[in-house]
């Protein structure tokens, strides 16, 4: 048994950071390791089976252990062994989609006025960003660690910590600006002019990149040079001074409830208000052209404002949809690590939360293309052209 628990991947030098932040759950490691039937005369026989440097070591241990396992303990072990594929699989789909989309928006043939476009590039460009940050250089080494544990000797974990969360916030933070840009568009025709411009985006994606950066360097003090590749909140090695300070908890509610907890009231509080003004100016409309809603001729301006409106909900529901269970488990976590402990949520959540948080990241151009005809088309001529050129050459 000596000899098979040192094959495992016991850094003892680091054994005590890595307990702190080990995949078995440490909100309720005490719960989980009674549920565990430590037998120790099948463990060095069930250990032995297990190749630990093998991406899917996950899938045999369940097999070797499913009758000591807990229910929730194998759900959590699958989702993390579909991560193995579902990750690598998403970041090429990440890159690629949100490349894509830059490239067809910025040439400015989607019948979207420059305004418009200048959000959704921005918020592309953004989404790009965490797909690097967040989904390639952190998530994927965590899932392979075996073949990254070269990770454990750079020091630039807290660099990255400020790059990653800085890209999220703009990810998020473009998506309310984008939301409130429509809500003056729609709502308030007389700021509209002056303030739907494509100078004005600039100048508000660009103060919100900057407040992005500059809110998150805290980070870069808070955690440690060192990565721990496991999917913790954090993802760096924190000290225990560090972890268990009053000022930890409070920079850390007051990050999630600037990304995503403020964005999520103001997104849909604006979305309240341009859904009301909608319906208040169709019936106005109706009434001054005095026709019934049946009998009423095509309407250009109500046809503009409905594509517009589609495309808003959409992205926000969007954003709304696939970051609410991420909020949901980290702010909990928080507490339950301040000692509140009346509510116990499942691992598996956490690793819903990143999955779903992630997909938002590359589900924009899927949104585009159902949303905006004009885009489809760029879409369609940008798939083809590559074989067009292939197909040209051979002639």
């Amino acid at each position: 048994m000596g000899r098979n628990l040192r094959t495992i991947d016991w850094n003892v030098t680091t054994m005590g950071r890595n307990l702190r932040t080990i995949d078995w759950n440490v909100p309720t490691m005490g719960r989980n390791l009674r549920t565990i039937d430590w037998n120790v005369t099948t463990m060095g026989r069930n250990l032995r089976t297990i190749d630990w440097n093998s991406p899917f070591w996950l899938f045999q241990y369940l097999d070797v252990n499913y009758d000591f396992v807990s229910f929730e303990d194998r759900i959590n072990f699958v989702l993390l062994g579909i991560q193995v594929i579902y990750y690598p699989l998403l970041a090429a789909i990440g890159v690629s989609v949100n490349l894509l989309t830059i490239v067809i928006l910025s040439r400015g043939k989607c019948g979207l006025s420059k305004c418009v476009t200048r959000y959704l590039v921005a918020m592309a460009a953004a989404d790009l960003l965490v797909v690097i940050f967040d989904l390639i250089l952190r998530q994927i080494p965590i899932v392979y660690r075996g073949q990254f544990r070269f990770l454990w000797s750079i020091p630039v974990c807290n660099i990255h910590a400020v790059l990653l969360f800085a890209a999220t916030d703009c990810s998020v933070w473009f998506t309310v600006t984008f939301t409130f840009d429509r809500f003056v568009a729609i709502c308030c025709q007389k700021l509209k002019t002056k303030y739907c411009t494509e100078r004005t985006a600039a100048v508000v994606l660009g103060t919100v990149s900057v407040l992005g950066c500059l809110k998150n360097i805290f980070w870069y003090f808070m955690f440690t040079e060192w990565y721990v590749l496991y999917n913790e909140p954090w993802f760096c090695y924190v000290t225990a001074s560090v972890m268990d300070s009053p000022m930890w908890a409070t920079i850390e509610f007051l990050h999630y409830i600037l990304t995503p907890g403020i964005p999520f009231v103001l997104i849909l509080l604006l979305n309240a208000f341009t859904v009301r003004y909608i319906l208040v100016a169709s019936r106005a409309r109706r009434r001054l052209r005095g026709h019934s809603r049946a009998e009423s001729p095509r309407d250009p301006e109500m046809e503009s404002r409905r594509k517009s409106i589609i495309l808003l909900f959409v992205i926000s529901g969007n954003f709304i949809l696939f970051w609410a269970l991420f909020m949901v488990y980290f702010i909990w976590n928080r507490v339950w690590m301040l000692g509140f402990y009346s509510v116990i949520l499942p691992r598996f959540i956490q690793e819903l939360g990143f999955m779903f948080q992630l997909m938002s990241c590359c589900t924009n151009t899927c949104i585009y293309a159902v949303t905006q005809s004009k885009f489809r088309e760029q879409l369609k001529n940008a798939v083809k052209y590559p074989f067009t050129v292939i197909i040209k050459f051979m002639k």
